[in-house]
């Protein structure tokens, strides 16, 4: 049997972000072995996501419509230890009829400590039923896409 060459890893860099959002590493983040728990991870990037989405000039919930985390796929690089500070890049990977996907990742001193994929769904408030994105929201993710030479 012959081995298929391992494709190298090509990690995000900050600058490919449309997105940015700053957090701090809390003490409490810290699991027993001293570094940054796997969950808190989720919760740098709902950070990223949610200034992203709530971004006045952003326009991605129109009146009577929210979104939702359908799906959160984490791949963990590197370490985190307190104290400290990351910054969360987010951008538009993918757009779909009632959903869009970002990719985000995780930044420490300008390195890559995390990247995730985040699968939002637009519904509607009332019905809580998935509902096509309007065109002004997919011009608008059109123009948050992640820049060119992210994974």
């Amino acid at each position: 049997m012959s081995e298929q060459p391992r494709r190298a890893r090509v990690l995000p860099k900050l600058e490919q972000f449309p997105g940015r959002t700053a957090d701090i590493i809390r003490f409490g983040d810290l699991d027993p072995q001293g570094h940054v728990n796997n969950s808190v991870f989720a919760t740098f990037f709902e950070t990223g996501r949610v200034a992203f989405l709530r971004e006045p000039d952003n326009a991605l919930s129109p009146p009577g419509t929210t979104s939702v985390l359908a799906r959160l796929d984490i791949n963990f690089l590197k370490e985190l230890h307190w104290p400290g500070s990351v910054e969360i890049g987010t951008g538009v990977a993918e757009i779909g009829r009632s959903s869009f996907t970002f990719l985000q990742a995780i930044f420490r001193d300008g390195e890559c400590a995390a990247s995730g994929r985040a699968t939002m769904v637009m519904i509607d408030a009332v019905t809580r039923r998935a509902r096509p994105l309007p065109e002004r929201a997919i011009a608008r993710l059109e123009a948050l896409r992640v820049r060119e030479g992210a994974p």
